[in-house]
């Protein structure tokens, strides 16, 4: 006699709204989902994290809650303006960047939440400035020649 089939159950898990530096000095959370995320190409961004493109959460800066650390985060900005870029000054994890003109404008770097944040990136910002030795794959991304203009 065949058993009828049952269907499984996943959980599905939470996106995670927390995160942490490498050192685990820095702990945040955001009060609300990830709704963006994209990835930056922009010089300022290869030369901050070494790499040729940024992976960024975009979020409401209201949202965000400094849990633990705050002394150990430390912010620079460019001379020529552009948002806040802050790391943990203990172990130099990129965390977020944020708008010093406007609180509610901020990024969190994707590898510096805890788990999945529950989001993917779905553009590409900066194209024109991305390296020349990793090119943008052909992803179906949307592109943009500067930056993505906030929803």
């Amino acid at each position: 006699m065949a058993w009828p089939r049952r269907a499984r159950l996943f959980a599905v898990p939470e996106p995670s709204t927390s995160g942490r530096c490498g050192c685990g000095g820095v702990r945040f959370e955001l009060t609300e989902p990830v709704h963006e995320a994209g990835y930056c190409h922009c010089t300022r961004c290869q030369r901050r994290t070494g790499t040729a493109a940024s992976a960024q959460a975009r979020i409401d800066g209201t949202t965000f809650r400094l849990l633990a650390g705050e002394d150990l985060v430390t912010g620079w900005r460019h001379p020529d303006g552009g948002f806040e870029k802050c790391f943990c000054r203990v172990c130099g994890s990129h965390l977020f960047s944020r708008n010093p003109d406007d609180p509610a404008q901020m990024s969190v770097r994707m590898g510096a939440f805890d788990g999945d944040p529950g989001v993917r990136p779905t553009f590409r910002a900066f194209v024109d400035y991305a390296a020349p030795w990793e090119p943008i794959p052909d992803d179906g991304l949307e592109r943009f020649t500067e930056r993505k203009a906030r929803s």
